[in-house]
């Protein structure tokens, strides 16, 4: 039997792309937190819910190692999430972060809050905004008690942000205060001492 041996160049378009293309994982498998670390209350309750109940005491957001950290560094991502808040509530999820004990000046946080109904424009400090940097494009905040979807996508010197299906922040990074981040860091999720629950964490690494 005679076997045909390809060109390497050849070779590589017939693999198949998912074995080149990233694929996501769950950064929240069950009940395990074992990708994360922290000294804050969160706990995984049914339904694969990630609560945070602040214990008495724990209020403010100068808290940082109560908020939940990724064991992982990442770089080039897609960070996917859900969210739902009481009536006030206020959170951020944090990427590409150097020190997770100074997370505001050595990573880049995508803010949570509740501005439902806010009108715009609306601040950096606002929901979907990237702190220090720019607001979203549009609101698109549900309802305190509703399940809102988060995207974030950082490639090189680009971030993106989605909220609920529309695109609030597209921006090259160079050309704003936070150049500065690094390239590569942990992902955090805030703990403000406020109620706040997450679902359908995953990752896709570019």
């Amino acid at each position: 039997m005679k076997y045909l041996i390809l060109p390497s160049a050849i070779a590589a378009l017939l693999i198949p792309s998912i074995l080149t293309a990233g694929e996501f994982v769950n950064l929240l498998d069950g009940n395990d937190l074992s990708a994360w670390s922290t000294k804050g209350n969160w706990t995984v309750k049914k339904h694969g819910i990630l609560d945070i109940t602040p214990r008495p005491g724990e209020t403010g957001w100068k808290r940082f190692d109560a908020y939940l950290w990724s064991k992982k560094k990442y770089g080039d991502f897609v960070l996917e999430l859900e969210y739902k808040h009481p009536e006030g509530g206020n959170s951020g999820v944090f990427v590409r972060v150097r020190d997770p004990q100074e997370p505001v000046t050595t990573g880049i946080e995508a803010q949570i809050l509740d501005s439902y109904g806010k009108p715009e424009p609306l601040t950096h400090h606002d929901l979907g905004g990237i702190i220090k940097t720019v607001g979203p494009s549009k609101n698109m905040a549900k309802p305190a008690g509703e399940w809102n979807q988060m995207t974030v996508t950082c490639r090189g010197s680009n971030l993106k942000v989605k909220l609920n299906g529309e695109r609030i922040v597209d921006i090259d990074l160079n050309e704003h205060e936070i150049k500065d981040r690094p390239p590569r860091g942990y992902i955090g999720l805030q703990d403000h001492g406020l109620s706040l629950q997450f679902r359908n964490i995953r990752i896709k690494e570019l």
